[in-house]
């Protein structure tokens, strides 16, 4: 069984109604592609919560770093969780933010992460999931 593919009318509405977004991977290195998209959607007035063990206590893009989704305060709205993660680490995460993240709707994941099983248990659970594909890439159209 194949998950479903997104469309246009989907992305559109990702990008008009997410405001709070959680991007498990985000780097503090501004050559890395997490940077450059998480500076892309604070730039289009989304609020990004950085997760990463790596730099938790620590600021990126001038915002706290969280160890992981669970970290974060339920009260902090995260409706979308973007993955810059392996493709492997996909299920984890996907169990997690269904389990920690009461105002969740979306998941993504970037350019080249995929899981179709973590997708069809998310989409089983209500929530709306986009797969290899790159939200810096996708709103522009719709912003």
């Amino acid at each position: 069984m194949d998950v479903q593919q997104v469309g246009d009318r989907d992305i559109e509405w990702v990008a008009q109604n997410v405001s709070v977004i959680a991007v498990v991977g985000l780097s503090p290195n501004e050559f890395r592609p997490s940077w450059g998209v998480a500076r892309y959607l604070q730039a289009k007035g989304k609020t990004i919560i950085p997760v990463n063990p790596g730099h938790a206590g620590h600021d990126i893009l001038g915002c706290k770093v969280y160890a992981s989704l669970a970290d974060i305060p339920k009260d902090a709205g995260v409706q979308m969780v973007d993955i810059f993660r392996q493709s492997s680490a996909v299920a984890g995460i996907v169990d997690e933010a269904l389990e920690q993240l009461p105002d969740l709707k979306v998941i993504w994941t970037q350019l080249g992460v995929r899981d179709d099983t973590a997708a069809r248990k998310a989409s089983r659970a209500g929530i709306m999931v986009v797969q290899d594909r790159c939200p810096k890439i996708e709103f522009p159209e719709f912003l």
